[in-house]
């Protein structure tokens, strides 16, 4: 895909008179996304997301313009950024990054643990992607961790891969497993309880997880030094 996408400000932001889009995919509950993010050194960022999806009870028909497409089950969608990360650095520079829909379990890993740099936006391992538009919402901390609240708005979505699902319980550990890495330095978590779940997470990777999710999980084990 071509970096040409949004390298501008002013380029990606929503403007008032743009139409709404949906997303590709339904959103329910919290949605384990990798979001990159245009940074100031002209590359972009990879880094975990979740999407928090609510039902938008302001679609209502009295709300709608006639220059504003609704869709009739329309969601409102939003993440938060924990710390200062890449992500809400470029979020409050750009106000606009591409959600990315992977099944990727080292893609998601690497995203997830590392810093992750890219030449272009997209993962080759999307199935789906959408650009969109942030704004903050709200902002606190929690046990000495600053948090800030954005809702995402799509502004252009395209379907790379339809797939027939299939049930993997390696992947979940895996992802289970980085929520649990990203956590160990953390105050107000306790390291031997997170290390506990991270074996655990491991036992099932190593019966149920593919050679991928294995390797996901050696990833795991080099970036968190567990």
């Amino acid at each position: 895909m071509s970096g040409a996408h949004g390298d501008g400000d002013q380029a990606d932001r929503t403007s008032g008179s743009e139409k709404r889009v949906d997303w590709p995919v339904t959103l329910e509950g919290v949605t384990e996304t990798v979001v990159t993010t245009l940074g100031p050194n002209g590359r972009w960022n990879a880094a975990a997301l979740g999407l928090f999806a609510e039902a938008d009870e302001s679609a209502g028909e009295d709300d709608r313009l006639d220059d504003i497409e609704c869709p009739e089950n329309a969601i409102t969608v939003s993440a938060r950024t924990w710390g200062n990360t890449r992500t809400r650095r470029n979020f409050h520079r750009q106000g606009t990054g591409y959600v990315q829909f992977t099944r990727d379990p080292v893609n998601f890993v690497d995203a997830a643990l590392s810093i992750s740099e890219l030449e272009e936006p997209v993962l080759e391992s999307a199935d789906a992607w959408v650009r969109v538009s942030v704004e903050q919402t709200d902002a606190g901390s929690e046990d000495g961790t600053r948090w800030e609240e954005w809702q995402v708005r799509p502004l252009e979505s395209t379907v790379e891969t339809e797939t027939v699902p299939t049930i993997n319980r390696g992947f979940g550990a895996v992802i289970e497993a980085t929520v649990a890495a990203s956590r160990l330095d953390v105050d107000g978590y306790n390291e031997s309880v997170l290390r506990d779940r991270l074996d655990h997470y491991a036992s099932v990777v190593e019966r149920a997880g593919s050679d991928r999710e294995r390797e996901a999980l050696s990833r795991v084990r080099e970036l968190a030094e567990w």
